[in-house]
C-alpha cells in the first residue's frame, strides 16, 4: 500500500489550458500585404519617398557611421589661402606672433573671418614649429577637422528613400586624393548618391580632396568600406548592380542597359585597373571605347564619362 501511496504521489494534478492560443496560433494571418506596406521593401522605400517630396521632407545621409579620419594641418601662405578660398572645411587658423603682414596674410585673415565659425589663434613660432614637424609654415597653419564617412549601405537607403535608383561610384585602389576629389565633384554633377573609398591603401578625404572637388565634397557623402568586396556584395544582395571599368570589359560603356537601374560603378587605379577579387565580384565589366589610342584614363575622367551615360539613360 505504501508503495502504492508513493506511485500516487508522483503523479501530476489537472494542468493549466492554453486557453484555445495554440488553436489560435495555427490560424492563418491573412493575405501576404502588398510590396508598397511591406517595411524594408525596395518599393515601400519608393512610396515613403513620395510621401516625404509631397510634405517637403529629405532624408540625409547619416554621417560618421563609416568612421572618421585624423584631423589634417595645411601649412603656408598660399596653401593657407587657397584651402580657405576653396571651402575646405577648418576648425582654427593659427597666425603666428608678429608675422609680416603681407598681401597674402591679410587675404587668408579676411577669408576666414567671412567664414566664420573659424577660431583665429596667435602662436609663438617654435609652437607652430612643433605642430608641424618643422615644415615650413611660413607663419599660417590651418586645422582641418576629421572628416565623418558615411556607411556604404546608407547611401543606397538615402536613393531608395528619394524615390531614385542608386548611382553610386566605388574606387579600388585609387590613392590620389585629387582623384578622388575629382570623382565626387563628378558625382555630384550627374545626379549620383555618393562615393565609396576602401579604409585602407586608399585615399581620403583630405584638404586635397575638398579642393578638387570644388566645394561639392559638402553636399556628396563618401562612404568608407572596412572591406570593398563585402561592401560589394551588400550592394548586389540588395538589388544593385556592380559594373567595373576594364580596359578588357566585354561591354561597351553605350551598350550596358544596366546602367539606367541601380548600378554601383567601380573604377580602379591607373595602370593597375581592379583588383582581382573587386573584378570578380562585378556583375558586368565595361570598356571605354578610346579610338585615339590611349592606354588608360585616370580616375576622375573615367567615372565622369559612365557618370554621363548613366545620367543619360536615366533623364
Amino acid at each position: 500500500m505504501a508503495a502504492n501511496n508513493r506511485r500516487m504521489s508522483g503523479k501530476k494534478g489537472a494542468q493549466v489550458g492554453s486557453g484555445g492560443n495554440r488553436r489560435r496560433g495555427l490560424e492563418g494571418k491573412g493575405p501576404t500585404p502588398p510590396a508598397e506596406m511591406r517595411k524594408g521593401h525596395v518599393k515601400n522605400r519608393i512610396a515613403n519617398a513620395k510621401a516625404k517630396k509631397a510634405a517637403g521632407g529629405r532624408r540625409p545621409v547619416p554621417k560618421g557611421r563609416g568612421g572618421k579620419s585624423s584631423s589634417e594641418m595645411v601649412v603656408g601662405r598660399n596653401p593657407v589661402f587657397e584651402a580657405l578660398r576653396d571651402g575646405v572645411p577648418a576648425s582654427t587658423l593659427y597666425v603666428q606672433q608678429f608675422i609680416d603682414n603681407d598681401e597674402r596674410v591679410r587675404e587668408a585673415l579676411q577669408l576666414a573671418a567671412e567664414r566664420g565659425g573659424i577660431h583665429l589663434m596667435e602662436a609663438p613660432r617654435p609652437e607652430l614649429d612643433r605642430m608641424t614637424n618643422g615644415l615650413n609654415h611660413q607663419g599660417l597653419v590651418l586645422q582641418v577637422p576629421p572628416y565623418e564617412y558615411a556607411h556604404p549601405e546608407d547611401l543606397a537607403a538615402a536613393a531608395y528613400d528619394e524615390g531614385e535608383d542608386p548611382l553610386i561610384v566605388a574606387l579600388d585602389g585609387v590613392t590620389d586624393p585629387r582623384n578622388l576629389g575629382a570623382v565626387v565633384r563628378s558625382v555630384s554633377a550627374f545626379g549620383g548618391h555618393g562615393v565609396v573609398v576602401p579604409e585602407r591603401r586608399a585615399a581620403g578625404m583630405t584638404a586635397g580632396a575638398w579642393k578638387s572637388s570644388a566645394g561639392t565634397a559638402a553636399r556628396t557623402p563618401v562612404a568608407r568600406a572596412t572591406n570593398l568586396t563585402r561592401a560589394l556584395e551588400q550592394y548586389k544582395k540588395a538589388g544593385v548592380a556592380v559594373v567595373g571599368l576594364a580596359a578588357d570589359g566585354e561591354h561597351a560603356v553605350g551598350d550596358l542597359e544596366a546602367l539606367s537601374g541601380p548600378v554601383v560603378i567601380v573604377v580602379g587605379s591607373e595602370g593597375k585597373g581592379l583588383s582581382r577579387l573587386v573584378g570578380e565580384t562585378c556583375d558586368f565589366r565595361v570598356r571605354i571605347p578610346m579610338p585615339g589610342g590611349a592606354e588608360s584614363l585616370n580616375a576622375g575622367v573615367a567615372a565622369g564619362i559612365v557618370l554621363y551615360e548613366a545620367s543619360r539613360r536615366r533623364s
